[in-house]
């Protein structure tokens, strides 16, 4: 009996805890159905749907472009994460070298430093390159992390020397034993990493907001907040509608790789 009361509580909190989380998305969706009349009524379910404010935005904006722009940057930059953050964390964890602890630890330290303090010196970097208001200035950032390169160390830390030496025995190269034996061992823990650095180049603004100048170049959040914000009003409808189709990627993103999230979860467990 008491065992059933503590899993009904536990039910309870989770069920609490989800629809908290769950219930900013739903209104969200629920306002960008809304006119502009509408949307400041409490109705969760709107009175008259439509969709005139999906048409709107891309009618009214290069929203399309800014879509396209922040997945570009999105996909590049996790490509790289993924395969430069993982090559780093396998020569840390797997060779030896004078000086590999302490270039080790200048990479956690950079962990301790804000993004904020960061933004002067890449905005001098990328005016001195000529970067500003492109690709490249919104890129390099986050073509590598030192988040990245630390869990990609200690995962790779828990491969057997034993297999790696069996296949160096065999023949094969250290490039294509990082590609053919080190990566399948650690693929879960890449995949997390994908996930992580995608959803977090997706969702930046503070730094496209700044390298950016023109509407060419903008990502989603920087072009979502020029969007909507009128002289003497703020869009709410429009935004809810350009938030719900940026957040749609996210949503397949997770889906189309949750199971390898759980495992990466779990393996960090067992170690």
């Amino acid at each position: 009996m008491k065992k059933r009361t503590g899993l009904t509580i536990v039910y309870l909190l989770l069920i609490t805890g989800s629809i908290a989380m769950i219930f900013p998305f739903v209104w969200m969706v629920s306002t960008s159905l809304k006119t502009a009349i509408d949307v400041y009524s409490l109705s969760i379910i709107p009175e008259n749907p439509t969709f005139a404010n999906y048409i709107a935005i891309f009618q009214g904006s290069p929203f399309l472009k800014w879509f396209i722009n922040s997945l570009i940057i999105a996909v590049i930059t996790t490509l790289s994460v993924a395969f430069f953050d993982t090559l780093v964390g396998y020569i840390i964890a797997k060779f030896h070298f004078i000086g590999k602890t302490i270039i080790f630890i200048t990479i956690l330290s950079t962990l301790m430093v804000p993004t904020e303090m960061l933004i002067i010196p890449w905005y001098l970097m990328s005016s001195e390159l000529g970067w500003t208001d492109s690709y490249w200035g919104l890129l390099f950032p986050g073509l590598m992390t030192g988040f990245g390169v630390f869990l990609m160390r200690q995962f790779m830390e828990s491969i057997p020397n034993d297999i790696l030496d069996a296949a160096r025995v065999d023949g094969m190269g250290e490039f294509k034993i990082f590609l053919k034996v080190a990566i399948p061992q650690v693929w879960p823990a890449i995949s997390a990493l994908c996930i992580f650095s995608f959803l977090s180049n997706w969702n930046a603004f503070l730094w496209p907001l700044i390298v950016s100048h023109s509407e060419e170049v903008f990502t989603l959040p920087v072009g979502l907040s020029f969007l909507a914000s009128g002289e003497f009003n703020t869009k709410w409808e429009l935004i809810m509608a350009g938030s719900t189709i940026t957040a749609l990627p996210l949503i397949l993103v997770f889906f189309l790789l949750q199971r390898y999230i759980i495992k990466g979860i779990v393996l960090t467990g067992m170690k």
